[in-house]
């Protein structure tokens, strides 16, 4: 797996550069001393992981990950602050690791990496586990149950590390992220718009021009939803706009 290295401290990526070298399966391809540099680096080397400092000159880490289009990079957060910890649980972070990093929990951090990565789909056979339209799932949210076709899901949108999900007239909100909603789905049926958001195509009802070369979706029922310029180019390109 493909990680970057994003903190301002020689010394610290130094550290955990020696730390890494003891996991094979992951390849450093780079590093970056603040948001600036790491942007210019994830657009050009395309991690599958980062290790994020939280405190940085001038923008902070999260402010990266604000700024990051989708699909986004796993996160590892290092820093040598703890009240960061919830905030970086609301960006979906895989782990939050303390200065000086313990090896054991870079261990631990790594293994629950391997253990929630998901085969690629190849040619001779695409991952099982994606829904179709035709599909129904059991949606739970306290007391209350649903048969929902997957056809009737319009709108995904991320609350933290929850989704809330809508669908008929209904909006419960499930206890998975969205990105782990986001690979049970069929990627020709379903579009990530933006970075709390993803829709069902089949819903789409009108397309407007918006800011800065994005667009506004409408969909069916009357919600909608902005698109960055970088996903409103994908959305042309998958619609052949």
């Amino acid at each position: 797996m493909k990680a970057l290295l994003v903190d301002d401290e020689r010394l610290a990526r130094n550290e955990l550069r020696r730390l890494l070298a003891a996991h094979t399966d992951i390849e450093i391809v780079g590093e970056a001393m603040h948001v600036e540099d790491a942007l210019a680096k994830v657009a050009a080397l395309k991690p599958e992981l980062l290790f994020l400092d939280v405190q940085m000159p001038g923008a902070d880490g999260f402010n990266l990950l604000e700024q990051l289009e989708p699909p986004l990079p796993k996160v590892i957060f290092t820093t040598a602050y703890d009240e960061f910890a919830v905030k970086a649980f609301e960006f979906n972070a895989l782990d939050y690791l303390l200065k000086p990093i313990d090896p054991h929990r870079l261990d631990a951090a790594l293994e629950k990496l391997r253990l929630r990565g998901d085969p690629a789909p190849t040619e001779s056979g695409p991952a099982s586990h994606r829904l179709t339209l035709e599909d129904k799932v059991f949606v739970r949210e306290g007391d209350r149950c649903w048969f929902v076709p997957v056809k009737n899901i319009r709108l995904l949108e991320s609350e933290g590390n929850y989704t809330r999900l809508h669908f008929d007239d209904q909006k419960p909100q499930l206890f998975r992220s969205l990105t782990a909603m986001e690979e049970r789905l069929d990627t020709k049926a379903f579009f990530r718009a933006n970075r709390k958001q993803v829709i069902n195509l089949a819903w789409v009802e009108g397309i407007e021009p918006w800011f800065s070369g994005g667009l506004l979706v409408k969909l069916k029922g009357g919600m909608k939803v902005e698109l960055s310029r970088r996903q409103a180019q994908d959305f042309r390109d998958r619609l052949s706009l």
